[in-house]
């Protein structure tokens, strides 16, 4: 009986060592350098934007930690440049709550470096709130932010080319729908407080980063810059803090098991952003190192162009 009860345990961890190997998915397999490169990382103090930003620092990268907390922010200065052996790495504040924040960052950003080869818009929220303007949280800081960030930042990344620009967004982007009536009368696609509201508003919001990315492409056709979009799976990260304290300790032992780490998280981000050979997939989606295809609401041509148009004038962009 005893030995029955041995080899069960050892089938079972031999499974659950196999299905961890799957789920931490694909690997980037670049060997890329990147001396002499400049990469910007929002939201890279924690989880796989810190993991991200540990890794480009190790390709001789100069990386610009684009944080919220500027307390958080130098603590993880010192974490990325102790992993990844370079000291190359600077803190600069970057609150995409406020697009005055960002129109400060961008512009401290253009007039201390002369580089920008890599933008990498990590950051994002799973809370409700508003933002400094009035607007969701959610759809302020996962897309519009960002969206601004781009933009005000696009002339230095052209001058730089060939340079990239990736967007982390989600599988959950399936689930999204941009109703433009809901966003002019609440400032946000959806409304609601319940679970499911919550759900819904964070998958609006990673259906606009899929989105810009699709119409950024178009804009940026014949400038040698490229632009991507992608889901960096389920990840064991620190989205989770914005959820409450029971849904946290119900989700701690699920996602030790089958979520990915943040090292895992990070791979097609980094995909994204040294991968060799992949300029002719501007505008695409990925996953799991690469390309996947999408619903057509995910590549929808006129709903790309309001939404750019929306923001355009939200951010008060000529």
């Amino acid at each position: 009986m005893a030995e029955e009860i041995l080899l069960i345990a050892g089938v079972v961890i031999a499974v659950l060592m196999i299905f961890r190997i799957y789920v931490r998915g694909e690997q980037c397999k670049s060997k890329t350098k990147l001396h002499g490169k400049t990469v910007i990382v929002t939201g890279s103090n924690t989880g796989i934007g810190r993991a991200t930003a540990v890794d480009l620092a190790r390709r001789g990268a100069r990386v610009i930690l684009a944080c919220r907390s500027q307390v958080r922010g130098v603590t993880a200065v010192a974490l990325v440049q102790r992993e990844s052996g370079s000291k190359n790495v600077e803190f600069m504040q970057l609150d995409l709550a406020s697009l005055k924040s960002v129109r400060s960052f961008a512009e401290t950003f253009l007039k201390t470096e002369r580089r920008l080869d890599i933008l990498i818009n990590n950051a994002g929220v799973y809370m409700q709130g508003t933002t400094e303007d009035g607007l969701g949280l959610m759809f302020g800081v996962n897309h519009l932010g960002h969206f601004l960030l781009t933009n005000l930042l696009l002339d230095r990344l052209k001058e730089c080319a060939p340079s990239r620009i990736v967007t982390v967004s989600s599988y959950l982007h399936n689930y999204g729908d941009l109703d433009f009536d809901t966003l002019r009368t609440h400032k946000e696609f959806g409304v609601g407080e319940s679970p499911g509201s919550l759900f819904r508003i964070y998958s609006h919001s990673k259906l606009c980063n899929v989105l810009f990315t699709h119409e950024l492409a178009k804009k940026l056709q014949g400038t040698n810059v490229t632009c991507y979009s992608l889901h960096p799976g389920v990840i064991n990260s620190d989205l989770s803090r914005n959820m409450n304290k029971m849904s946290r300790r119900l989700l701690k032992p699920i996602a030790a098991l089958f979520f990915k780490d943040v090292e895992a998280g990070a791979q097609t981000t980094l995909y994204c952003a040294v991968q060799e050979g992949i300029e002719s997939l501007s505008g695409r989606y990925f996953s799991n190192c690469a390309v996947q295809k999408v619903k057509a609401k995910a590549q929808d041509d006129a709903v790309a162009k309001k939404l750019w148009e929306v923001s355009e004038t939200l951010c008060g962009l000529p």
